[in-house]
C-alpha cells in the first residue's frame, strides 16, 4: 500500500504553462486512509486494480517529462471516491467491484457520501480547474488509466484503449497512426466506452470547456517493471505526438479557447 506519509489528496506535477497537453491520472494510488480501515477489504484486493490502475501514474509522469506538461494525479483510492465519476454516480463510491464487496462502502449515509465528496474529489476537480485557468493556451487533455487483463473471467485482447465521448478528434488521430505503425492492439473504445460512464472527466473539463480530449487505457500486465512503463509510454507518445501534428493543422484548432 502506498505509505500514509507520502500520499496526498492530489498531486499537482508542475509543468511549462504553454505546453499543447495536460494530463491527468484520476486512479494514480491505492491509499486507503486509516479512518477507513481498509473497508473492510484484504491486502490481495487493496494491491488489485479495484483499488487503483496500476502502472498509470507511472506513465503519467514520464509522459508529464516526454511533453513537459502539467499533471494532476489523485493521490486517494477509487474505492474511497473515485475520481472520474461524479458525485452522483452509483459507483463513485462503489459498494462492489468486479468480484470484491466493499464493505466499508455499503449503506454510506448521504452525510458520509458528501464528506468524501469534500474531502477528495473537490480538491481533485479544484487542482484541474486551477491548472487550466493557469494555461496560457487550450491544451488537449489527455487522462491516463489502466485495465485488467482478465474481467469477470474473460480475457481482454485489446492492449491499448484509445477512448472518447462527442469530441473524437484526437482519438481518431491516434487511432490512423496506430492502425499504421503500431504493433500492439488498439482499439476505439475498448475495453470500455463513453456507454460504461468512464469519460466523466473529459465531458467535465475537456467538451465543457470546449479542450479537445482523448483518454488512453493500457492493459496493466504490459505496465509490470519500470521499463515496461516507459516503453508503453514512449509508444503513447508516439501516437500523442501525431495527433498533436493533426490537430495544430486543423481549423478545429483555431475554434477552441480555455
Amino acid at each position: 500500500m502506498v505509505d500514509e506519509a507520502k500520499s496526498e489528496v492530489v498531486s499537482v506535477m508542475d509543468g511549462d504553462r504553454t505546453s499543447e497537453i495536460l494530463l491527468i491520472c484520476e486512479h494514480a494510488s491505492n491509499y486507503i486512509p486509516e479512518q477507513f480501515g481498509n473497508l473492510g477489504l484484504n491486502d490481495e484486493a487493496l494491491k488489485s486494480h479495484v483499488a487503483w490502475d496500476p502502472g498509470a501514474a507511472e506513465v503519467t509522469r514520464l509522459l508529464a517529462k516526454r511533453f513537459n506538461a502539467p499533471s494532476v494525479l489523485s493521490g486517494i483510492s477509487r474505492l474511497v471516491y473515485d475520481c472520474n465519476r461524479p458525485p452522483s454516480a452509483k459507483d463513485a463510491m462503489p459498494e462492489k467491484s468486479e468480484i470484491y464487496d466493499i464493505p466499508g462502502n455499503a449503506n454510506l449515509t448521504e452525510l458520509q457520501k458528501k464528506q468524501r465528496v469534500e474531502a477528495y474529489y473537490q480538491p481533485f476537480e479544484d487542482a484541474i480547474a486551477k491548472l487550466l485557468s493557469d494555461h496560457s493556451i487550450a491544451p488537449i487533455l489527455v487522462t491516463i488509466h489502466s485495465f485488467t487483463p482478465t474481467y469477470h473471467g474473460k480475457k481482454r485482447e485489446v492492449e491499448v484503449g484509445i477512448l472518447h465521448d462527442e469530441d473524437s478528434l484526437i482519438a481518431d488521430a491516434m487511432l490512423e497512426y496506430a492502425e499504421r505503425h503500431e504493433e500492439l492492439c488498439v482499439l476505439r473504445n475498448e475495453p470500455y466506452g463513453a456507454e460504461d460512464g468512464v469519460t466523466h472527466t473529459l465531458k467535465h473539463h475537456g467538451i465543457r470547456n470546449g479542450l479537445a480530449n482523448v483518454m488512453i487505457e493500457i492493459r496493466n500486465d504490459l505496465l509490470q517493471t519500470p521499463q515496461q512503463c516507459l516503453e508503453i509510454a514512449l509508444k503513447i507518445a508516439v501516437m500523442l505526438d501525431h495527433a498533436l501534428k493533426e490537430y495544430s493543422a486543423s481549423p478545429d484548432r483555431q475554434e477552441r479557447a480555455v
